[in-house]
């Protein structure tokens, strides 16, 4: 789980780092050149990054990669200038690296790639690093969006609380199933889940839809939640897919009651704009 969000301070995408994490409550902090030295002055004193001893942006980059648990460097194409560098020092340092590369993939599939990768590696402390505003304009709209979902995504997987196995009371139908999500979810996810395209709903397959495959009995063979999903859809469904039509019925069942939630109004670019990245 992502418990603080670090960069180097500069404009572009190390900016919509520290701004994500001010947004959503996450610690942040990192280094930063001495002086506060960034492309448009020095770096506003609302950021709590840490001054280096010396003026050097590669210094203060190695620094940033070597405090964290892992770096993940965001580009509108091939990684050029610090952002390679970044990388580079990241291997050197043996530290998890991942490049997300912009123009290939949409907002929510890069989060959803991120959120996967910080779960695979620990990551806790992440390092964010990317092109700086006057070499990349639209990065920092582009990584805010990425790490906004990203963070709820990572919570969703995080936050679920298991239930033991094996459990006398495992959901022995599509209803009960919904029950226990409804109870389970942060109001937060329920908007998230709400605004989701039904197109967009795949990308949950890992994180919700393998909560419900794991922790509602699916690969243990729950028969009676299996039957349930199979009469329901009327489709001899697998596990997998019984666990994707549970994540349709429940984004349904959200339809109502959270879509118009105050909270929409503060994602709702996140995600509407989430196929245009």
């Amino acid at each position: 789980m992502i418990t603080k969000i670090v960069s180097g301070g500069q404009t572009g995408a190390d900016r919509a780092a520290l701004d994500v994490a001010l947004e959503e409550g996450i610690r942040h902090g990192g280094w930063v050149p001495k002086g506060r030295k960034t492309e448009d002055g020095p770096l506003p004193e609302r950021y709590q990054l840490t001054e280096m001893p010396t003026e050097s942006y590669p210094a203060r980059t190695e620094q940033n990669v070597i405090d964290s648990d892992g770096t993940v460097v965001f580009s509108h194409g091939e990684l050029t200038g610090g952002s390679a560098v970044t990388k580079e020092l990241a291997m050197k340092h043996g530290r998890p690296v991942l490049h997300i590369e912009l123009n290939k993939v949409n907002a929510f599939k890069a989060a959803e790639t991120i959120a996967t990768w910080v779960a695979e590696n620990g990551i806790r402390v992440l390092n964010v690093v990317g092109p700086k505003a006057s070499k990349d304009p639209q990065i920092y709209g582009a990584v805010y969006k990425v790490l906004t979902v990203t963070l709820y995504l990572d919570q969703i997987r995080t936050y679920m609380p298991p239930l033991e196995r094996p459990h006398p009371h495992l959901p022995a139908n599509v209803d009960e199933a919904l029950k226990v999500l409804m109870s389970k979810l942060p109001l937060g996810d329920k908007t998230m889940i709400a605004r989701m395209t039904e197109e967009e709903l795949r990308h949950l397959h890992s994180t919700l839809g393998q909560y419900i495959r794991n922790r509602f009995g699916l690969w243990d063979q729950n028969l009676s939640l299996m039957q349930s999903c199979r009469l329901r859809s009327n489709q001899n469904l697998s596990e997998d897919e019984c666990s994707s039509f549970i994540v349709k019925e429940l984004w349904k069942k959200l339809q109502g009651s959270h879509r118009l939630s105050t909270l929409v109004h503060k994602y709702a670019n996140v995600f509407l704009c989430c196929k245009r990245v």
